[in-house]
């Protein structure tokens, strides 16, 4: 029998581990599974330059059908919509599924009758080999000389209500599909045929194998002989988790949080307008570096600790700072270990700036990025011996540098705040001294709201079917599923949101929530609000994304109806970057000096991309700048209004049944925003 292991060119640790694997398993023979083993190079996700499109051996997307049909929910009644929408794989399961292809053809070309592939992650249970020849005889008494098993199973994790099977065997059966993992198993010549004539495969390998069961002969062995090794970090990502989320199938939380962190620091970046600074800056900040960009200038406690060579500075990469330009000595003298780059369009000998400040920074570390390259993240990557993330290079328009005001921003509103606790992330600033974010000068036409933005006053005596969505799935911290009959929209009352106690399987309690149908970039938002005083229960009228995760909140809990809760989370990438980061967020709690469940009040988010703004009652409330601890969400997000039940009883307190039904009125909606960047006129109601 043959062995092949599919391993990754960058990942000469794991072969290492696997080789001292496989010296220890003998066959019968005698032999060291070792000689009997090639190392099959692995498709690396972090080569691809774009997203992987459709091809004849694979297909990039796959519904929440494919995946419920491998792992039922049977407490879960998800809706049509739900199941047909398309999920699109990661580029590191494209390159899961192209590296099992490459094997597949090698056993379909070769003379082996069977071969045993393996990932390089790996490890083989205790008494591999005396269970192996225990299953082996088994196949073979089964098995007659017309007739051989397509693919063995040794190493899979069933689905959680258990993989439907016939039992063939002491230690053998036939799964009929419910089988996770592809990371140890036996695959015959005809097997590896008929896999090769079932492409494309649609979804991860591991989904779609399952989907071809049906015209397989497969087997597995009665208990898992290889597992997946706990010492080594998986470098997959998964698809499916969003999906899984918001229909309830996953209800455990935990701090999500980037750890990560850049061992090359600190790093400075000069370039031509033009040549991609702040798109550098971005996939700077993907990679971990706290990174400021495009600023004429930096606070002076921040100048002054970076000139004077000081650790506790606030950042570690700086982008295209203006008067950075003139001190290019200085920095060069003050950072001799420190990582330079320069950006240009073409030849940087023709930018008599730059090229000025390449002869200066001759003697250091020192790369050029130019803008026609195609693969941007090896140069960065290589350069700043950093892992490329699993999404394309970031492409956005160039900012420019941004003037600032030196002194800060007063406002005299009058009401106490505090801070609790936050998460810990490259991209929110801890408390220092001397530091309150940047306040940057809007320009004007960028962040000034005017007529030319898209106008909505809704007063939810019905529902829009063309601006909102009325939500039934969750989220994971939510312990209620939405439903769209939790919503009641009435003339002069607007849209009342209720929560219940009902069983919904995996969920027991019911909540409301509506979502606008068009997502805004920058605008003012803003709600009259009468909101639930149960505790437990969270009332909420916020901005979100996904991919990457970006979201501002205005949030009052039910245990304190007298405390506005307002927070940003921020995760950096372009449209589609995989970074969803955060489980606290940078939360404030401001006392608004009234019950906000006695009556009506008007809340409101002021969003631009120089600062955020929250008011109440059209007094100002609260302030951020950029960098105020976090940069400010530049990506279109989804306006949302909810009421919904926190696992944490630390923000609302603990449910309590008798306290149910429960509910929080939204008595009108107004909007002045963009839409998608674009403007557009929309006649209000």
């Amino acid at each position: 029998m043959r062995v092949y292991v599919i391993n990754l060119d960058r990942a000469p640790k794991r072969w290492f581990k696997m080789k001292q694997e496989l010296s220890r398993i003998l066959n019968s023979s005698g032999t060291r599974l070792l000689d009997l083993t090639e190392r099959l190079v692995a498709v690396d996700a972090k080569d691809f330059i774009e997203d992987p499109i459709p091809d004849d051996k694979v297909t990039p997307f796959y519904t929440l059908s494919d995946q419920l049909f491998v792992e039922p929910q049977p407490l879960i009644l998800p809706t049509q919509l739900e199941l047909d929408s398309l999920i699109k794989m990661t580029r590191a399961e494209c390159a899961v599924a192209q590296s099992h292809i490459k094997v597949w053809e090698k056993v379909a070309a070769g003379e082996n009758e069977y071969t045993l592939i393996l990932e390089d992650d790996i490890w083989f249970h205790f008494n591999f080999t005396i269970k192996m020849d225990k299953v082996w005889n088994d196949v073979l008494s089964i098995s007659d000389a017309k007739t051989s098993f397509d693919i063995l199973y040794l190493s899979y994790l069933e689905v959680k209500y258990g993989a439907p099977k016939t039992l063939l065997s002491r230690n053998l059966f036939r799964p009929v599909r419910g089988l996770w993992h592809l990371s140890g198993y036996v695959l015959s010549r005809e097997g590896a045929k008929k896999l090769i004539d079932s492409l494309p495969i649609q979804g991860p390998v591991d989904l779609w194998i399952n989907h071809q069961f049906k015209g397989l002969d497969v087997l597995a062995s009665k208990q898992s002989l290889i597992s997946q090794r706990r010492d080594i970090t998986s470098s997959n990502s998964y698809s499916i988790l969003p999906t899984l989320t918001t229909i309830g199938a996953i209800n455990s939380e935990g701090a999500s949080l980037f750890n990560i962190y850049p061992s090359e620091r600190p790093v400075f970046v000069f370039g031509s307008g033009g040549s991609g600074l702040s798109s550098l800056a971005m996939a700077l900040s993907m990679l971990g570096y706290r990174c400021c960009s495009d600023f004429e200038d930096l606070p002076s406690c921040e100048i002054q600790r970076v000139f004077e060579g000081k650790g506790d500075r606030v950042f570690d990469a700086y982008v295209n700072i203006g008067t950075m330009y003139s001190r290019v000595w200085e920095l060069k003298t003050r950072y001799p270990q420190a990582k330079f780059i320069l950006t240009a369009i073409e030849n940087i000998e023709e930018d008599f700036a730059l090229f000025k400040i390449k002869q200066i920074l001759e003697d250091t570390d020192l790369t050029i990025l130019y803008k026609r390259e195609l693969n941007k993240w090896r140069v960065v990557c290589e350069h700043l011996r950093s892992a490329p993330p699993n999404c394309s290079y970031p492409e956005l328009h160039e900012v420019g540098q941004r003037p600032i005001r030196s002194e800060n921003i007063e406002f005299d509103h009058g009401v106490r705040f505090t801070h609790p606790k936050r998460d810990t992330s490259p991209w929110l600033i801890d408390s220092k001294k001397c530091w309150q974010g940047i306040n940057s000068i809007a320009e004007d036409g960028v962040s000034s709201i005017n007529s030319e933005t898209v106008k909505i006053s809704d007063r939810l005596e019905f529902c829009d079917t063309n601006r909102w969505l009325i939500r039934s799935d969750t989220f994971t911290d939510n312990l209620a599923l939405f439903r769209p009959n939790n919503v009641n929209f009435a003339p002069k009352i607007g849209a009342t949101l209720s929560i219940k106690s009902e069983s919904l399987g995996v969920r027991e309690y019911s909540s409301a929530s509506i979502s606008s149908k068009s997502q805004y970039l920058y605008g003012r938002f803003e709600a009259t609000i009468k909101v639930s005083n149960t505790p437990g229960v969270v009332t909420g009228f916020f901005l979100h994304r996904n991919s990457p995760r970006q979201e501002i909140d205005i949030e009052i809990a039910g245990n304190r109806p007298n405390r506005l809760l307002v927070n940003v989370f921020y995760n950096p990438g372009d449209i589609g970057a995989n970074y969803d980061y955060g489980y606290r967020g940078s939360p404030s709690y401001i006392d608004l000096g009234f019950d906000a469940s006695k009556e009506n009040h008007r809340y409101a988010i002021e969003w631009s991309p120089n600062e955020i703004r929250w008011f109440v009652d059209d007094e100002l409330v609260h302030r951020r700048g950029i960098w105020e601890p976090t940069p400010i969400p530049h990506l279109p997000m989804t306006l949302h209004a909810n009421n919904w039940i926190t696992r944490s009883t630390q923000l609302a307190g603990r449910i309590n049944n008798r306290n149910l039904p429960t509910v929080s009125i939204f008595h009108n909606i107004e909007v002045k925003a963009k839409i998608n960047g674009a403007d557009y006129e929309v006649k209000t109601k």
